[in-house]
């Protein structure tokens, strides 16, 4: 059963030369110098010359330089329900625990809601309803009933588990999307424990990896939480 911790996260992968390709991608576009000689040159050993050029380039939108960089998390304990947000952003990459072929063994493990958790009659009920579920599902198993076919009673709120991978313009997208605290309260902690991640190895991205409001100024959703202007 889980510990409704929530979201398990670790970056796993991503270039060494992050900012040094960010760059060479921005020069790029406005030199008539080479690929190689711009990733050679002095400026590109320079963080500070390399960050304002990125900064102009992200700033008038040519966000296909930030493509090229590809990063990869390790995400585990999270609900089935969460994954079905995630997944749903169409510039990613998963290989995600699959029921079909891991059958379980025991009572599965499942995560609580904190509206759930902070209700202890709720949560009693909840937890004997997952064990019902549990239960049904071995007997299911036990018959014979391929496991494919008994996942059928599995709930949403079971964990499950992925590698995801995704290139930096996707990330500041989910970024944007999925820190707005009209999202979900789980899929926010986990894109955020992503975010931090990242962060911890490229401090620059900090300022991008960030509710949508924070970079547009004003909030466009429909129902304000108020932290910037609605939208005029």
């Amino acid at each position: 059963m889980s510990d409704n911790k929530y979201a398990q996260v670790k970056l796993i992968s991503k270039p060494d030369n992050l900012l040094k390709t960010i760059y060479t991608a921005c020069r790029t576009c406005y030199s008539s110098d080479s690929p190689l000689n711009i990733y050679e040159c002095e400026n590109a050993q320079n963080e500070e010359k390399m960050l304002k050029l990125i900064s102009k380039v992200i700033s008038s939108g040519h966000y296909s330089t930030i493509e090229h960089i590809q990063i990869s998390f390790a995400i585990s304990n999270i609900s089935r329900a969460c994954s079905h947000q995630l997944v749903r952003h169409r510039h990613m990459s998963f290989s995600q625990k699959s029921q079909r072929y891991v059958k379980e063994k025991e009572q599965f493990e499942y995560l609580i809601p904190d509206t759930i958790e902070n209700n202890p009659e709720l949560k009693a009920k909840f937890e004997q309803f997952m064990g019902k579920i549990s239960d049904f599902y071995l007997e299911l198993t036990s018959a014979g009933i391929p496991a494919e076919d008994a996942r059928s009673v599995l709930p949403n709120a079971a964990s499950t588990s992925m590698v995801a991978s995704l290139n930096l313009r996707e990330m500041i997208h989910l970024a944007n999307l999925r820190l707005c605290t009209r999202a979900q309260k789980e899929i926010r902690i986990l894109v955020k424990r992503m975010c931090d991640e990242l962060i911890k190895e490229e401090p620059w991205l900090k300022d991008y990896l960030v509710p949508k409001c924070e970079r547009l100024g004003y909030c466009d959703e429909d129902k304000s939480c108020g932290r910037k202007p609605a939208k005029g």
